[in-house]
């Protein structure tokens, strides 16, 4: 479920992302977490929109493992319920805006999408991105730890409060109040029109 209400307030700062050195991840918008997905896709497409149209990379995560070998730590914490490479549950949802020729997807195993082998960062780096806008899901694990990650190396993190979903409440929230006191800033889909409107103007 997503939950965009009372984010303001967990805000300790604002800012607004910078057009001219942001990138957005969309992280993990897969057939497998497609009812939790769902409720945030017009947010999603929404956000999307407005990077495209301030001339900000669109990035997308695709989590998939190629055997149980694979799996890690993972494969413990869920039971061997782990999404992997050629099932249906591991393809992108058609309906989230990518541009096949245009967009890249970063493929990965574990929760982050810095983790080693996905070649995020040097991507990152190359592009002279220094800022990072987080979507996708879910909100508390993948999103979280790519929004963690991403701050520990030195990129500026701003995540979406009405553009990211996980399975409750609860968990959304937590990871909101955790992000904004020590990692990232908040936004969503108004703010974001607000910001690159002001800096437009």
């Amino acid at each position: 479920m997503a939950f965009s209400s009372s984010y303001t307030k967990y805000e300790i700062r604002s800012r607004d992302p910078n057009p001219s050195s942001a990138a957005l991840l969309v992280i993990d918008m897969q057939r497998y977490f497609s009812s939790i997905a769902a409720p945030i896709l017009p947010s999603l497409l929404t956000t999307v929109d407005l990077c495209r149209a301030a001339g900000i990379p669109v990035i997308y995560t695709r989590h998939r493992h190629l055997s149980p070998s694979d799996g890690g730590m993972l494969d413990e914490w869920w039971h061997g319920d782990l999404i992997f490479d050629g099932t249906p549950e591991a393809e992108l949802l058609p309906s989230i805006g990518r541009v096949p020729d245009q967009d890249h997807v970063v493929e990965k195993s574990t929760y982050s999408a810095f983790a080693r082998g996905t070649n995020l960062e040097e991507m990152l780096r190359k592009m002279g991105v220094e800022e990072v806008i987080v979507t996708g899901v879910m909100t508390n694990l993948c999103c979280e730890t790519t929004s963690r990650d991403a701050f520990v190396r030195g990129f500026r993190v701003f995540f979406s409060v009405d553009a990211t979903a996980t399975a409750d409440k609860e968990l959304h929230e937590a990871t909101i109040k955790n992000l904004a006191y020590g990692f990232a800033y908040l936004v969503d889909c108004k703010r974001l029109e607000e910001g690159f409107s002001r800096l437009k103007g």
